[in-house]
């Protein structure tokens, strides 16, 4: 197995893990340097964050461009200049690091791309983006052809919390295939299955390379996708306290335990039980920001990574995180700050949905402890997710708002 290279940081010490979950033994993958073999590492092997084919200018471009969506200018330029040296061939020479895999004798016929070009009919170029540490961080393989057009992308479901996020993925694609979602699109199931003892999901190239709406119709847009999704399976209007989100929310706090944070969390939805506001119950995206959509010219929505869809669950959950997400990786607000502001702005951000009147910030309390509660279950605070410690922003967040709330019953800290 690979072993990191020296002053690695934290993606450098993943990628020899990565290497041996998609190019498993009898294959030897091993970093070299310099040369068209294999994939040369982006930026290097210590600071790995996109692994593109080395033997195919125009296939690295194409990994480039539709590698990440890009949420700024900068960022956008940035994947231009690396897009366009990799066609002129310079990239090559700037990144030397190279992955490269011996078959081990096996031709190929165990190899994740060998797989990939049987179920799809063609064969495909890999490449692989490398993303921070969480506990749902799993390889996810961008297919391409030889002119650097994306086919598909491809996920493995590496351990129980990724499988089951792989699979509920598959589950949420073909439910949404048979669904009415307005003007959103979504990718297409191309294969599901199991290689390598692995849960595998293949689905088709969105359009990202299409003409994209300028900053405002693209916020409107996206904003009347999030209520088309919200609506896609119907909506129930009814008190909160006994509904689905009730029963569901209550048996993941119960589940986590005796861990300190989710007996706040569970006072905190005692007293949202207490209050027991009329609340309409639709569905969300579950994880949707501004690296899974983008907004295009001719008025569509291209939306991504469904991993964490669901249904009864309070109307504006989508835009509640896009706002809050917004807030802390892309304007840099202090986390504690920002859940703050997210409930006291609750109001504005849920307007489109319908949500009856005085019931906004509790909205916004019931998405907190919602994704409180995934943090804690995925142990995204043991991964070493940025935001994986709630109690030290999230909760105090909720308890500071519902200890001031006019009729508070207050919350046991």
């Amino acid at each position: 197995m690979l072993t990191p290279p020296p002053g690695a940081d934290a993606r450098g010490a993943y990628l020899p893990e990565l290497a041996g979950l998609v190019w498993p033994a009898p294959a030897r993958p091993a970093l070299r340097r310099g040369g068209r073999a294999g994939f040369a590492v982006v930026p290097s092997a210590a600071r790995p964050r996109l692994l593109v084919p080395a033997g195919s200018r125009r296939a690295a471009a194409g990994a480039v461009r539709h590698s990440t969506e890009a949420q700024s200018a900068k960022a956008r330029l940035r994947r231009a200049v690396l897009a366009t040296a990799f066609r002129t061939g310079l990239g090559r020479l700037a990144f030397r690091d190279r992955l490269v895999v011996d078959s081990g004798g096996n031709a190929g016929g165990g190899a994740l791309d060998a797989h990939l070009a049987a179920v799809l009919g063609r064969p495909a170029l890999l490449s692989i983006h490398i993303g921070p540490a969480r506990a749902n961080r799993k390889p996810v393989v961008q297919l391409l052809d030889a002119a650097g057009v994306p086919i598909g992308y491809a996920k493995l479901g590496v351990d129980p919390l990724t499988r089951a996020l792989v699979e509920a993925e598959a589950a949420a694609l073909a439910r949404l295939a048979t669904l009415a979602v307005p003007g959103v699109q979504v990718a297409e199931v191309l294969h599901h299955g199991v290689w390598g003892g692995h849960a595998l999901l293949v689905q088709s190239a969105l359009p990202v390379g299409l003409p994209r709406a300028a900053p405002a119709p693209a916020a409107e847009a996206e904003r009347a996708a999030m209520v088309a999704v919200s609506r896609c399976v119907g909506v129930d209007h009814r008190p909160y306290a006994g509904s689905a989100h009730d029963r569901r929310l209550g048996a993941e706090l119960a589940a986590l335990g005796d861990r300190p944070e989710a007996a706040r969390l569970r006072a905190v939805l005692d007293e949202v039980r207490r209050v027991d506001p009329v609340l309409g119950l639709g569905a969300w995206h579950g994880d949707w920001n501004g690296g899974n959509s983008a907004a295009l010219a001719d008025g569509r929505v291209l939306v991504w990574d469904w991993e964490r869809f669901a249904d009864d669950v309070p109307l504006g959950f989508d835009a509640l995180h896009r706002r809050v997400q917004t807030a802390i990786t892309r304007a840099g607000v202090e986390p504690r700050a920002a859940a703050g502001r997210l409930i006291a702005g609750a109001a504005d951000d849920l307007t489109p949905f319908g949500q009856p009147a005085g019931v906004a910030d509790l909205v916004a309390v019931l998405y907190l402890v919602e994704l409180a509660a995934r943090y804690l279950r995925d142990r995204q605070a043991e991964a070493g997710a940025r935001l994986g410690h709630v109690d030290a922003w999230l909760l105090p967040a909720v308890e500071e708002h519902l200890a001031g709330r006019p009729g508070a019953g207050g919350v046991a800290k």
